[in-house]
């Protein structure tokens, strides 16, 4: 016990003067009499604001103990720009350090894979981090914003980046924009990409095409017309706005219509205006006789009709009507 006073004198001789000791007896009175008035902070409550309050510090793991995450939207790494990185690395070390989340007896990364695999490949056995705490849910949007914010994936991890978003977290598209300080438009025309046929997509991982390119291809529902317009883009180094007019020709060809030199549709014949009259009464008659909708498309001499049906059992009706000639 005496040591403890003699280390209360050594703390009261560092204010020389007896006014700055009296002040120092009158703050401790204040503090004593108003204790009793002040509310009682709970420990957990403390801890709380402490826990908000701290700023993670930098450490070292084993890179061993570090994995990747499966929620990681960068699925493509670029080997050659890998070894540039690792040969740096080897030169200067990792200048910013990797960001990651414990589960279990390990680590998930959050945040800096590709130093991570440029780090091994160096030969490092020990990397920088900071370690966050992060739920599993939180673990996967976190790494998929901080992806995003990076701007360094490719237009389809991209896309498929925002259409995790919307689908593990219920997110609406103007939700997803606001999480990740874009435009919604810019989330939309994203999420279009993947509707593309897998070779064009893999074209624009490939940068063979660009995102303009891929958007005017959109509009071709056959999936390999779609891709050997990609490749003739491709070949024939076309622009954008070059783009457009092949895909307009492209279409207006699928449709049947017939294109001139400049490739414009050609105006209607009287002969063909005849025939879509004639197609126009059968489609009519077809109709009356099955009691559904008859839809007849006709390209050159060949072409086809297709029915309309809601159910099984009126599919079953239409059938016995064309077998039999005689309605149920």
């Amino acid at each position: 016990m005496a040591q403890k006073r003699g280390l209360g004198k050594g703390l009261g001789t560092l204010f020389s003067s007896d006014e700055t000791e009296d002040s120092v007896k009158k703050d401790s009175k204040k503090k004593v009499s108003t204790t009793k008035e002040q509310p009682v902070i709970e420990k957990e409550v403390i801890k709380e604001v402490i826990k908000e309050v701290q700023v993670p510090a930098e450490t070292k793991l084993k890179i061993n103990e570090i994995e990747p995450n499966r929620a990681q939207p960068r699925k493509d790494f670029n080997e050659d720009a890998l070894l540039e990185l690792a040969d740096s690395i080897k030169k200067y070390g990792i200048i910013e350090p990797i960001v990651v989340s414990k589960k279990g007896k390990s680590y998930v990364i959050i945040a800096g894979e590709r130093r991570w695999r440029a780090a091994r490949q160096a030969g490092l056995k020990e990397v920088p981090v900071i370690v966050r705490e992060y739920s599993d849910k939180e673990r996967m949007e976190v790494a998929l914003i901080e992806n995003l914010q990076r701007e360094d994936l490719n237009p389809i991890e991209e896309a498929l980046a925002y259409q995790s978003l919307i689908d593990e977290y219920h997110l609406k598209q103007d939700e997803v924009a606001e999480r990740v300080s874009k435009g919604r438009s810019t989330i939309t025309n994203a999420l279009r990409l993947l509707s593309l046929s897998d070779k064009v997509k893999q074209m624009l991982i490939d940068d063979m095409i660009t995102t303009g390119h891929a958007r005017c291809l959109l509009s071709i529902t056959d999936e390999e017309v779609q891709y050997k317009t990609a490749m003739s883009i491709f070949d024939e180094r076309l622009s954008v706005r070059e783009t457009e007019q092949l895909v307009k020709g492209v279409n207006n060809i699928l449709a049947g219509n017939e294109i001139d030199d400049e490739g414009k549709v050609k105006p209607q014949s009287e002969k063909d205006t005849a025939m879509e009259a004639i197609l126009a009464k059968l489609e009519e008659g077809l109709k009356t006789t099955l009691g559904s909708k008859v839809t007849i498309k006709s390209r050159g001499k060949k072409g086809k009709i297709e029915i309309e049906y809601v159910s099984n059992d009126d599919l079953e009706r239409i059938i016995h009507i064309i077998n039999t000639g005689a309605a149920v």
